[in-house]
């Protein structure tokens, strides 16, 4: 609830600052976001890295920024959770003709598929 205050009340602040500050704003919060992904990915305690990487979404989410397509695949669509190679989630290659790289989360176990380009 008190949270929901706060976040309103970022909201409306925020609208009111001029446009060159909330630039810079959005700035700062994307620098911010990929700090926070990189210290998530190298930490060890599983809690804390979730803690990281939602945080860092969140503060994406509410500055209305684009993630960058790196950052955005270490999101699992399914459970919202950061999966990070080896450690959260499996990776596996196809071994049929459409080659494609499995991505399994470890925690849901929601399998993606990519398919790599044949060049």
């Amino acid at each position: 609830m008190q949270i929901t205050v706060v976040s309103r009340l970022m909201s409306w602040l925020i609208a009111r600052i001029p446009v060159k500050k909330r630039q810079h704003l959005k700035d700062l919060a994307a620098e911010r976001v990929r700090i926070l992904v990189e210290q998530a990915r190298k930490e060890t305690n599983d809690e804390r890295a979730n803690r990281h990487a939602r945080v860092g979404k969140e503060m994406a989410m509410h500055f209305r920024l684009r993630l960058p397509y790196e950052i955005r695949q270490l999101y699992c669509k399914e459970c919202k959770q950061m999966i990070i190679p080896g450690r959260s989630s499996r990776v596996r290659l196809g071994r049929s003709n459409t080659k494609a790289v499995r991505i399994t989360c470890l925690k849901c176990g929601h399998v993606y598929r990519k398919v790599l380009s044949a060049e």
